[in-house]
């Protein structure tokens, strides 16, 4: 099953940055800590060729902080690229980003000549709330809906960098179903692509599997079910989500 999500902007934002990208010094990928591969665009890797890029791994305090850094080292693994874990109230953190930009071109005199930075990343990873600690100031409207941002934009920042935003997109098709359903269950795609019923269950089995003590705590469950929808069930019923006759 391949999942087609891919609205009239995002083909013209592949397009448009396509155009752009021979102008650009620097990537930089914002990237959901949740589900680094899933999030990962295989179209902004096409697109950026050999160019230096910079891995965003944002709301990592959403995630598991031993499996980000695993991720960490992978990507700083190969050539040209730098990675860091980033979250939304540690604006510090994010605006080191700025730094690892500059240690890219240790010797560009960028009064003369700024850097000029590409962000891009997949609908809702956080993107806009980046570039507007970044910015220092509010640039990009935030919003959990995805697809937001839906042309670009050039933000001049005081340290030398040019940021060119841009929307966030998708690839086509999606043809791998479990990152499916975790773009599903991250809000990177629209409730409308997927059964709901499909994706609860997949994130019922993948919780259970990887973080068991994780659904116990969260919604007080005395014993883990035997299977997806006995969980649901009684997620269900501790959350008063039942109706009368089941």
């Amino acid at each position: 099953m391949a999942i087609q999500w891919f609205p009239g902007h995002m083909h013209k934002a592949r397009k448009e940055i396509k155009k752009v990208m021979p102008k650009i010094d620097l990537i930089i990928e914002v990237l959901d800590a949740r589900i680094p591969y899933s999030s990962e665009n295989p179209l902004i890797a096409e697109l950026r060729g050999e160019k230096p890029c910079i891995k965003l791994l944002n709301k990592s305090d959403l995630a598991d902080a031993q499996i980000t850094q695993l991720w960490i080292d992978h990507f700083q693994a190969s050539r040209n690229i730098k990675a860091l874990a980033v979250t939304q109230d540690q604006p510090a953190q994010i605006k080191q980003t700025l730094k690892m930009c500059r240690q890219f071109f240790p010797e560009r005199n960028v009064a003369v000549k700024p850097i000029r930075v590409l962000i891009m990343g997949i609908p809702n990873v956080g993107k806009s709330s980046v570039i507007n600690t970044l910015a220092g100031r509010f640039i990009a409207k935030v919003g959990d809906e995805p697809a937001i941002t839906k042309r670009q934009q050039k933000i001049i920042l005081d340290n030398g960098i040019e940021l060119m935003d841009t929307p966030g997109f998708l690839w086509p098709k999606i043809h791998n179903v479990s990152s499916g359903y975790r773009l599903a269950i991250t809000g990177a795609i629209k409730s409308t692509a997927m059964e709901y019923e499909d994706v609860a269950m997949f994130a019922a089995d993948y919780f259970a599997t990887a973080y068991p003590g994780y659904l116990l705590k969260r919604y007080k469950l005395d014993a883990l079910p035997k299977n997806d929808i006995e969980i649901l069930d009684a997620i269900a019923k501790k959350r008063g989500f039942l109706q009368a006759g089941g």
